[in-house]
């Protein structure tokens, strides 16, 4: 299903973590080749070249409470948020500095941006969707600081649907697997890993960023209107095998 099969026509959408090549971006094009008016945010003072003018573009640290904030004041209404903001590295999360700085950015900053939006929200009746990870479920013994951090996501997900569905809004999430991102793209230059992920994935082969959008989509829209609190696996299989 494409993202012209969903109508979004009127909908104001904004993605946090969408100013590199990878989930958020797709997610943001598909938004709006549906027809929404889509923001984005990012870390970068610019996004993606080939996003640079097609998108309202917010350069904002999630971990910064006030800038997170500051957003949410100048933006009067909101149908859907999407939380894809997120930071990880293959063999350092050990350290535990940076092992902080990831439940910071990843878990820390999906809260943050999600209760700021959180009157614009009800306002609509609107949706969120926050990008959890295949590993919520399972362990992993090179990123254990993302992991963490995403199992806490799921979790916040299934909070915040509770805690929110008298305003009714929806809180969903997706959980990935192995997609080729630019986040990704240093544990791919491990050919033995690449091998392994494909080998192990029942489907044979890695995620791209536009197979995060069908579900994605799905989501945000009345055709899961009595969807809240789940957790969406789209990770080729690679979790249950």
């Amino acid at each position: 299903m494409t993202a012209t099969s969903f109508d979004f026509s009127g909908a104001a959408v904004l993605v946090i973590g969408a100013s590199r090549a990878g989930i958020g971006a797709a997610i943001a094009r598909a938004f709006q080749q549906a027809g929404a008016t889509v923001g984005i945010t990012g870390v970068e003072p610019e996004p993606a070249e080939e996003d640079r003018g097609r998108f309202r573009y917010d350069q904002v640290d999630v971990t910064d409470l006030a800038a997170v904030r500051a957003l949410a004041q100048a933006t009067p209404a909101l149908d859907i948020l999407v939380n894809c903001a997120a930071i990880t590295s293959r063999g350092e999360e050990m350290e535990p500095a940076f092992f902080q700085r990831v439940i910071d950015v990843n878990l820390h900053g999906t809260f943050r941006t999600a209760t700021a939006f959180q009157a614009q929200l009800a306002q609509r009746k609107g949706a969120v969707i926050n990008i959890a990870s295949m590993y919520a479920t399972f362990g992993s013994p090179r990123n254990p600081a993302y992991g963490a951090s995403k199992a806490a996501v799921a979790q916040l997900t299934k909070s915040l649907a509770i805690a929110w569905a008298p305003d009714g809004i929806r809180v969903n999430a997706i959980a990935p697997g192995f997609i080729v991102t630019e986040q990704s793209a240093r544990s791919r230059t491990d050919p033995a890993h690449v091998a392994a992920v494909s080998a192990r994935t029942p489907m044979g082969r890695w995620g791209q960023p536009e197979d995060v959008v069908g579900a994605t989509l799905f989501l945000a829209s009345p055709s899961a209107a009595f969807i809240t609190g789940a957790c969406i696996p789209v990770d080729g299989g690679y979790s249950i095998a």
